[in-house]
C-alpha cells in the first residue's frame, strides 16, 4: 500500500500543466479546458507549458520545475507522463498524471481512476490538501553513460523489435502500421542469447520476451510483469524463452491476465539492479524509444511524489 504524507512541504509555486493535444488520437482534445478548470479549484495558479514536440515537451517540463513549478500535471497517455517524469524524478515537486493516451499502464497501476475527469480531481484534492504519496520509479543507465527514469515497463524483447520496426516503416498509418510490423517480425521471429545480471549474479538466456517492470503493465493493459509493486523498492523481470511462432501468438493474449507466466518457458525474477545486454536490440521505456542495450536498470524507492 502507498504511504500518505500530508503536508510535504512541496514548492508553493504555480501547477504546470503538460497536455498532449493528439494523445489516444485526439478522443479527449476538447477536454483540457475543463481540466485546467478543475485544476484550479486547488487555489493555486494553473500555467500550460506551451510544446510542439516531444522534446520541447521535455525541455518545458524541466524548465518549469527548475523556473519554480509547485507541482506537474501530465495530461496525455504514456509517452507523455515519461516525458514529464523526467523532470520531477528525485526532487521534491509533487507530481500528477491525468489519463488521456491509448495507453495510461503507469497512471492507472499507481491508483489514479482511468477516468481523466475523475483522475484531475484526485490530483486537485491533493493539491489542496498539501498531500503526496511516494512512488518507485526505475532509472536506466544506458552505455553512453545518460539516465532515464521511468515508470510502467522496460520491453526489450519481440515487443520492442515490433516498435521499431513500425516506427521506421512510413507506411500504413494508424494502428495497421503495428499490426504489419507484427507479421514482419514473426516472419523474422527467433530467441536472441542475452546475458541478464541480477544484482551482480550473471546469467546468459536465450529469450523472445523480456520485460523489466517497475509496475505491472504495459501497451494499454498488458499484465507482462503481473506481480511488480511499484513501491517494493524492486524490479521485476519477466523472460519468455525460446518461443516458436504459434507458441508466441498462443501466449500473447494470456499477458493481458497476467497468467502467460505460468508458461513452461517463462521464467520471472526479482531485483533491485538489473544489468540487460544483446545485440541488435533497441528498448522501449513506457513505451517510448530508449538507449540500446546494454543497459543498467535500477530501482530507487520513493523517487517520484504523487498527487493522491
Amino acid at each position: 500500500m502507498l504511504a500518505v504524507t500530508a503536508h510535504d512541504h512541496a514548492p508553493p509555486g504555480p501547477v504546470a500543466v503538460l497536455a498532449n493535444p493528439t494523445a489516444g488520437r485526439g478522443c479527449h482534445r476538447g477536454l483540457l479546458p475543463e481540466i485546467l478548470s478543475r485544476l484550479g479549484r486547488a487555489g493555486r495558479p494553473v500555467e500550460l507549458l506551451r510544446a510542439r514536440t516531444p522534446l520541447e515537451a521535455e525541455a518545458a517540463c524541466h524548465a518549469a520545475v527548475a523556473g519554480g513549478a509547485g507541482a506537474l500535471v501530465a495530461v496525455g497517455g504514456d509517452g507523455t507522463v515519461h516525458r514529464a517524469m523526467q523532470a520531477v524524478a528525485g526532487t521534491a515537486v509533487p507530481f500528477g498524471p491525468v489519463p488521456a493516451g491509448t495507453g495510461n499502464d503507469f497512471a492507472v497501476e499507481t491508483g489514479f481512476p482511468a477516468d481523466p475527469r475523475a483522475a484531475v480531481d484526485v490530483i486537485a484534492e491533493a493539491l489542496a490538501a498539501g498531500r503526496s504519496r511516494p512512488v518507485d520509479l526505475a532509472r536506466m543507465s544506458g552505455p553512453d553513460g545518460t539516465d532515464r527514469w521511468y515508470g510502467a515497463v522496460l520491453a526489450a524483447g519481440f515487443d520492442a523489435i515490433v516498435n521499431e520496426r513500425a516506427n521506421r516503416m512510413r507506411w500504413p498509418r494508424g494502428p495497421r502500421r503495428y499490426d504489419l510490423a507484427i507479421l514482419v517480425e514473426l516472419a523474422r521471429l527467433r530467441p536472441r542469447r542475452y546475458r541478464l545480471t541480477l544484482d551482480g549474479v550473471p546469467q546468459e538466456v536465450d529469450a523472445v520476451l523480456v520485460a523489466v517492470g517497475n509496475a505491472a503493465s504495459y501497451g494499454g493493459g498488458m499484465r507482462i510483469c503481473p506481480d511488480a509493486d511499484p513501491t517494493d523498492g524492486l524490479l521485476d523481470v519477466v523472460v519468455g524463452g525460446r518461443f516458436d511462432r504459434r507458441t508466441l501468438m498462443r501466449v500473447k493474449p494470456r499477458i493481458y491476465r497476467g497468467t502467460h507466466v505460468t508458461h513452461p518457458l517463462v521464467r520471472a525474477y526479482r531485483a533491485r539492479t538489473v544489468e540487460l545486454a544483446a545485440e541488435g536490440i533497441t528498448t522501449y521505456a513506457d513505451g517510448e524509444r530508449a538507449y540500446d542495450l546494454p543497459v543498467t536498470v535500477t530501482a530507487v524507492p520513493a523517487a517520484l511524489r504523487l498527487l493522491r
